[in-house]
Parts: C-alpha cells; structure tokens; sequence
C-alpha cells in the first residue's frame, strides 16, 4: 500500500517528531493540535518544544512543503493519534477523553480504506475503545471489531518507544511493537511504519501491544523505586548511596539505577498507573513502586527543612525569612524542557508555598516561568550560587555537572555536587 498523505493528531512531544520524520520521506503531512500557538509556530517553520535536531527536521519539511499544521483534521490515508492520557481526579483513573475528541473530529474524514493507529499510551482495551468511538459517528463504514478482515477502516496501536532528548534517533532505529485489531491491520501498520523505521517492527495484538509499553515503564519504574529507597535507607543508615550502588554494581549480575528526587514524565510515572486501573487486585508491586516514588519528593522536602534549620543553628543572627533557596532543575530529566509530572517541580512549588524567604528558580531549558510557579523569576545558575544559602540539586543537566555553588548548604538528590 502506498501511503501518500499522513494526518498525526497531537503535535506535542511525540507527535510532531513523528509528524516530521514521515514528513522528511517526503510523504505529505497533516499535523493537526488544538493549540493554535503550536500550529502558528509549526507553520513558520519553528518548534515548541525542545528536542535536539527536531527544529532542523521541521523547518526543511516545511520549507519545502511536505509539512503542515491545522486546527481541523483534513482526509488523509493514515491517521495516527498521539494526544494525552492523563488521570481523572485524584484516584489514578485514566482519562481517554484526549482519544475520544481525536476519534470524533477525524471520524468526519475518514474514508474506506483508512488506517488509523493509536500511539498514545494507554490503558489495556482503549484501542477497541477507539475503534468503538469511530463506528459509533460512522455508521456507513465497517470497523474490524464487528467486520474483520473485511472492515473498510484499518485499526492498530503502536506505542512510541523513545526517549526525551533522543527522540529524533530513537524513532528510525528503535524496534516498533505493531498491535493491529486484525493480521490486515498490522501488516498495513507494519507497511507505514517501514517507511522510516530501521528496526525491527513485531507484530502482536492491539491489547498485547497496550500492554507491552505499560509493561516496560512499569518494570524501569520499580527499578527506580528499588534506588530510591535505598537512598532513603542509605540515608538513615549514614551510608553514601552513590557509593553504595557503585560497589555493588561491581557484581556482574547487578545493574542498580541512581535514585534522584522522584519520578516525572508522562510515561514511567503514569503508565503504571494504567496497570493497576484494570487489575488493582494483582497488580501489588507495581502499585508500591509507585507510592515509592511518589514519595521521595517529601521526602526531599524534610532533607530540604534539615538544612534550612542546620544554616540557622549556624547564623543565629538570621531567621528563615531572610534565607534564600535556590532549585536547581524544574524538568522530570536532564537537558531537556519537558516539566510533564516533575518530580523537581513539585518540589520547588512546595518550598514556595512552605518557606517565608525567597526560593530562587534556575532551569537552563526554558524561557519563561511554568504557570504553576508564576510570580517567581527564572536566575541563571551563577546568580542563584552567588545570591543562595540552601541550594537544591533536583535534575543533573549537563550546566550543573560543570559548574557548582562555591558556598551554602547543598542538598544533592542526583549525587553530582558531593
């Protein structure tokens, strides 16, 4: 099958990389966002977002007019869907309504012969729940759930399998899992995807492969939690945990990750989440690494207080209002801008709202302070290590790990000031 025009759903963090990788084959893009900013600046040939060499990628696909943004959703012969799945309320319920509006503003264009893939992550069944949402506002076409291999529109879920600051590399030579509703769909997945993918693309189901990405985020999630709690052992026990996970990965067989300050991004801190949703009677050890990690935050917050009290039981003449703190990092990890579930912003919210003085904000990534914090000013790193006296190491960007504070108190949760 020859795949002529493209239609990605979501220009955020996956989809425009996606959106322009297919582009850069010179195939036809169509990449639709409900953010008009987003779309404007696409348009011009510029990104949103930051992600090495995507802002190269984009401007030469646009230039040469294999690349464009729209608010409303235009026929094309594929359309992938990469929008949010965030949690209703408190209780870790996942949200499909990003899917549901993708699904009824396409459905209108959607003609016999169609395929369309979910790339979001989501919880088990949500595909079918897609392909449900679809027939539901075209009933003149077949969909596999009823049809089979007969349907008039192809369905399938291929999850992205990429890492921030990398994405650009990782989606042509990253191994795709293609789960289609039936073999035609996945081999017509398959098809699309080889267009620009080098690695291997494995065929499964749709549920098998919802299931598969859950599964990778869950098992790097309890590694994580695994670290995390052995520096909060660590700590109590006055062992360094960094050179504790150093000796101990000296065994052949023992690969510890390094602790930090939490758990952030939209992935390994949801996706598991996504697990326990549907099986919250089994899903025991996912469910704790989780309220590990959920955890280390507080408990950064409590080392943050020890050291606020350690600098005025040594500058009696001082009381908190008159100390400054200074977060050092607000993304979920190094060198990129994404603060998605950040485990350093929630920190530094919390020290604004529970120290009387002033917290000093520095994250070499952005241009503007996140909404969350408004009222405060973004420093460089020389002004905080200069105007400081607690400084918080919360994500190891390359800029720390060359320079650091000469005076005050430090609380390093990534291990690369001590």
């Amino acid at each position: 099958m020859i795949f002529r025009r493209v239609a990605v759903i979501g220009l955020g963090y996956i989809g425009l990389p996606t959106a322009a990788v297919f582009a850069s084959r010179k195939i036809q893009v169509i990449g639709v966002d409900v953010n008009q900013k987003a779309v404007d600046t696409i348009n011009e040939g510029k990104v949103h977002i930051v992600e090495p060499d995507l802002d190269i990628v984009v401007h030469a696909a646009v230039t040469q007019g294999y690349l464009k943004a729209t608010i409303i959703p235009e026929a094309a012969d594929v359309f992938i869907v990469a929008v949010p799945t965030p949690f209703k309320g408190d209780n870790h319920e996942p949200d499909l309504s990003y899917i549901e509006a993708a699904s009824n503003a396409i459905a209108p264009v959607l003609a016999k012969g169609n395929l369309v893939i979910l790339e979001s992550t989501s919880p088990v069944g949500a595909t079918e729940q897609m392909a449900v949402w679809l027939a539901e506002a075209r009933p003149d076409l077949t969909f596999p759930q009823t049809h089979g291999e007969e349907s008039d529109i192809r369905i399938a879920h291929c999850p992205e399998r990429v890492l921030p600051g990398h994405v650009m590399r990782e989606l042509i030579e990253n191994d795709r899992v293609i789960g289609g509703m039936t073999a035609k769909c996945s081999n017509h997945a398959v098809n699309l995807y080889k267009t620009f993918v080098q690695g291997e693309c494995v065929i499964t189901n749709a549920r098998t492969a919802e299931m598969a990405k859950l599964t990778e985020n869950s098992f790097r999630d309890i590694n994580i939690a695994f670290a995390n709690e052995l520096s909060m052992i660590s700590d109590e026990l006055d062992i360094n945990v960094w050179e504790l996970i150093k000796l101990a990965n000296r065994h052949p067989r023992v690969n510890i990750l390094q602790p930090g300050p939490g758990v952030g991004g939209h992935c390994i801190a949801v996706d598991p989440w996504f697990i326990v949703s549907k099986t919250p009677e089994r899903a025991q050890l996912i469910r704790t690494a989780r309220e590990v990690n959920n955890s280390k935050p507080e408990w950064v917050i409590d080392k943050v207080k020890l050291a606020l009290a350690d600098f005025l039981q040594a500058n009696p003449n001082k009381t908190a209002k008159d100390v400054t703190i200074a977060c050092y990092g607000l993304a979920f990890k190094p060198d990129i801008d994404d603060l998605r579930e950040s485990p350093a912003m929630s920190i530094a919210q919390q020290l604004i709202a529970l120290h009387t003085g002033p917290v000093l904000l520095v994250e070499p990534n952005i241009d503007s302070v996140p909404a969350k914090l408004t009222g405060q000013t973004l420093l460089n790193a020389q002004q905080a290590f200069t105007e400081a006296d607690v400084h918080i190491l919360l994500v190891d960007h390359k800029l720390f790990r060359s320079e650091k504070p000469a005076q005050g108190i430090v609380v390093d949760t990534k291990g690369i000031w001590l």
